[in-house]
């Protein structure tokens, strides 16, 4: 196809930082078995990241921006994928090193895509993209080392943004008694409407003094968060109970000890969404169309905005002003 189409496009040459709306041809895409007629992306922090000229996360440029992608293929040169085909492609080098998702068309290699679940819609998918992959996974995770709703309460930190406002509603769909935290306090009314039963303070969570061991309060813990917030939470677990870890917007120093692990039997479960196993990675696509769907998914937690207004979504999410998930509608 030679026919021009519009993508969101960074560039920079030594001091000199563009971003905006240009047009391409699929000759100026990077190699990939599959050419597909973007439908929606999301919005994510990486993303925001990207649009900036010292972010650190685009390797080379000119390049194109957006983690996430759902759309059809129009184009296969394998044989798992035909034209016509609903397809997901997140993670892996999408959005990083390899063009992604804010442009029209794109070319995805075969071994990074993910066919359409059933229960999905392609919309509904990016809902979901990147932060509603890392939530799934940590919920799985989590059951995997023994978490049920009998065992207790469920914390979610950073429970406002995409993968703790997902994390909410899915805990909440599997019966689950969530506990969610934030720093806004403007926003209790909406993580109650998704789902949490409690709603609590950042300052609650970690308090003045951080103790070894403290009070046992919670079986489980949802955390994207990291840093201080994290060292509190593993001095909070029950016993033999779980936190899965997937973000560090609250640092990278987790200043803990080893007294919950070996005295309490906790578990300090690691949730890498990027290079997570095919095999693995379409079980939660299929769950997140079925027992991880979460009810709250389209009127409570999704925004939508076009490639014209990305820039300033880009900006809020860099600024912490965003709530839920903002889909972007190619």
């Amino acid at each position: 196809m030679d026919k021009p189409f519009k993508a969101f496009m960074v560039n920079k040459m030594d001091e000199d930082f563009s971003a905006g709306l240009t047009e391409l041809t699929m000759a100026d895409l990077p190699a990939g078995e599959v050419e597909i007629k973007v439908a929606y992306s999301s919005v994510n922090y990486k993303d925001g990241l990207a649009s900036i000229p010292d972010g650190k996360i685009v390797r080379s440029y000119p390049f194109i921006p957006g983690i996430d992608l759902a759309g059809t293929v129009v184009n296969s040169s394998d044989s798992r994928f035909k034209e016509g085909d609903s397809v997901i492609a997140t993670s892996y080098e999408i959005g990083v090193s390899h063009y992604g998702g804010y442009s029209e068309y794109a070319k995805i290699p075969a071994d990074w895509i993910v066919p359409l679940p059933d229960g999905l819609t392609l919309e509904e998918s990016m809902v979901l993209g990147t932060a509603g992959f890392t939530a799934a996974l940590s919920v799985h995770r989590l059951e995997e080392n023994g978490l049920t709703p009998e065992k207790g309460k469920v914390l979610v930190t950073g429970a406002t943004g995409g993968v703790g406002s997902i994390a909410v509603a899915m805990l909440a769909k599997r019966g689950y008694h969530v506990v969610a935290s934030t720093g806004k306090e403007s926003e209790h009314e909406y993580l109650k409407d998704i789902g949490a039963a409690e709603v609590i303070s950042r300052s609650d969570l970690s308090g003045e003094k951080l103790r070894p061991l403290d009070k046992q309060l919670w079986a489980g813990a949802v955390d994207p968060v990291g840093g201080k917030s994290l060292a509190s939470i593993l001095s909070k677990l029950d016993y033999n109970g779980s936190v899965a870890v997937s973000g560090l917007t609250g640092g990278t120093d987790v200043p803990a000890t080893v007294f919950p692990f070996i005295l309490r039997g906790i578990n300090l479960l690691g949730i890498d969404s990027v290079y997570c196993p095919m095999k693995t990675r379409k079980i939660l696509w299929d769950r997140m169309g079925s027992d991880l769907k979460p009810a709250a998914l389209i009127n409570s937690i999704k925004q939508e905005v076009t490639l014209d207004s990305l820039p300033d979504a880009l900006s809020s999410i860099l600024k912490g002003q965003m709530r839920g998930r903002t889909v972007v509608k190619i």
